[in-house]
């Protein structure tokens, strides 16, 4: 049986105590803070002052966070520009945050990231006739958010490094 979270941060603590806390695990947006001290019943103006200075201190910045995001997302896996704008947004950042984050990425890594994924699904599926190899390829890659070009590509590259 499953045991319901606690909230490991006291009522009695400041919002900024109780910020800094939820800051010390991992990253977190302006908005992610939002809503924890609002979960904490904290005022509507004592959040905006907390996050206000947060800010001032550089312990809260968005487009840092998305930077951070996807560089260390890359680092860990081959994934499209359009899965990394689907996270970056679940993680409820801003607009532009997520848009000069992912215009920093140069057009090569969406066409290294294809191809990396292509040629391991195309050795998977080595036992397949070509067109149908093909078709799940392709399927595979476009369901990971990579553009019908950039697949297409992928899977002329893999298939043609075949021996």
């Amino acid at each position: 049986m499953k045991r319901k979270k606690t909230n490991s941060i006291p009522a009695d603590r400041s919002p900024m105590d109780a910020a800094l806390t939820y800051l010390t695990a991992r990253m977190r947006t302006v908005r992610e803070v939002e809503e924890k001290l609002d979960e904490l019943q904290y005022g509507e103006g004592d959040i905006l002052i907390t996050v206000q200075r947060l800010k001032e201190l550089k312990l809260l910045d968005d487009e840092a966070y998305a930077r951070e995001f996807v560089r260390t997302r890359l680092a860990t896996k081959a994934v499209s520009r359009q899965k990394l704008y689907m996270d970056l947004k679940a993680h409820k950042l801003p607009e532009a945050c997520i848009r000069a984050a992912l215009d920093e990425l140069p057009r090569e890594t969406e066409e290294e990231n294809a191809l990396l994924i292509a040629r391991k699904y195309w050795r998977q599926m080595g036992e397949l006739e070509e067109q149908t190899r093909r078709e799940r390829v392709l399927r595979r890659l476009m369901s990971r958010g990579f553009s019908t070009e950039a697949s297409l590509s992928a899977i002329r590259q893999a298939a043609e490094e075949e021996p």
